[in-house]
């Protein structure tokens, strides 16, 4: 059971109130694929259950490690260009994982994910 560091029906939620922050998720993920052993050269292995969506195995986990991983990257890049939170957000540093992650309205939404991963970086 992965918890809610790992889901597939949307990005990770970080909280930021409870001293959370986007290199812990990494940190995370990274640890869950430790412990987990991939079937070699197939599907299968360890599976692993996500916060929410479906059950998956460890090259899911890989996949949203190195997505959350790259768009930590982009907005990182985008601070030390001195952009603001609002030119990053309208930069949209995940548009290409949005229609498989992103969301719009709901509990957690994309804006909500980029700020998020901003101001981790940001401490």
């Amino acid at each position: 059971m992965a918890g809610d560091i790992f889901v597939t029906t949307s990005y990770t939620i970080i909280d930021l109130q409870r001293g959370g922050n986007i290199q812990g998720i990494i940190d995370g993920l990274n640890r869950i694929l430790d412990m987990s052993i991939a079937e070699y050269r197939t599907e299968g292995g360890t599976m692993i259950v996500p916060g929410h969506g479906r059950l998956c195995d460890s090259a899911d986990v890989a996949y949203y490690r190195d997505m959350v991983t790259i768009i930590r990257d982009r907005v990182d890049d985008m601070i030390k260009k001195g952009m603001t939170l609002e030119q990053i957000k309208a930069a949209r540093p995940t548009r290409d994982y949005d229609p498989r992650y992103g969301a719009t309205s709901g509990f957690w939404t994309t804006d909500m994910f980029v700020e998020a991963v901003y101001k981790s970086l940001k401490k």
